[in-house]
């Protein structure tokens, strides 16, 4: 196993949206990305877009019982893991009598427990290093009620009470765990959310003191801070 001279951080979802700006950054950066996605088209363009500072993979997150091989196998490869980003996820737009036990399931196991089983097995690692940053992509729906979003909401809630509980048993240990909370971003998720309904995408530029939404690289210059030893 020959250990990389480079940082090697590891972003779920990194093909399109949050996490391909966060993978940009990173490689821009001169760290090494390894991109987890499903969809294998938007994963060679991410590849062709991030270039020699990056390697793909397509992986489902949900399969959770294959994530402790597939950290193993990143970790054989490259001798380390620096930074881990939880960033894939899921929303739902339903009203709460519409939401099924199913619905509330699938996201509930995409955006928590897939979460919960890659920091693990990562943490297994940074732990024998004696050092490692994970970031996870939370969301305002944690912070405070938003209509129609009730699965979201649940998983996003779940996250910072990990990040808290993470934190405090793994600092001592030299790990940070951090959670980024975005507003509202412009991504292909908030596109399909508020374009469809122009009264909530008012109401949500309204409560932003700016007056517009987001970009994407606003969240990966955050990223890139906690990563860093700067944070």
């Amino acid at each position: 196993m020959a250990k990389s001279n480079k940082q090697v951080a590891i972003v779920t979802g990194g093909a399109s949206g949050l996490g391909l700006a966060i993978a940009k950054k990173f490689t821009e950066n001169n760290i090494y990305t390894i991109v987890i996605g499903r969809d294998k088209n938007k994963l060679k363009a991410a590849k062709k877009l991030l270039g020699e500072n990056c390697d793909i993979i397509s992986f489902d997150i949900t399969a959770l019982k294959d994530i402790p091989a597939l950290i193993q196998k990143i970790y054989k490869k490259h001798g380390r893991i620096d930074i881990l980003v939880n960033n894939a996820g899921i929303n739902m737009k339903k009203l709460i009598p519409d939401v099924t036990d199913e619905d509330f399931q699938l996201v509930m196991s995409t955006n928590v427990n897939s979460l919960f089983s890659m920091s693990r097995e990562v943490i297994k690692i940074m732990e024998k290093q004696g050092s490692g940053s994970i970031i996870h992509i939370s969301s305002m729906t944690a912070l405070y009620g938003i209509p129609k979003v009730i699965a979201y909401s649940a998983s996003k809630s779940a996250i910072e009470g990990m990040t808290r509980a993470m934190a405090t048993e793994l600092s001592p240990k030299g790990i940070r765990i951090n959670a980024i909370a975005p507003g509202f971003i412009t991504t292909a998720m908030t596109d399909k959310a508020l374009n469809t309904d122009l009264e909530r995408k008012q109401k949500a530029i309204g409560r932003t003191p700016m007056g517009y939404m987001g970009q994407p690289e606003d969240i990966a210059e955050a990223a890139y801070f906690l990563a860093s030893d700067a944070s």
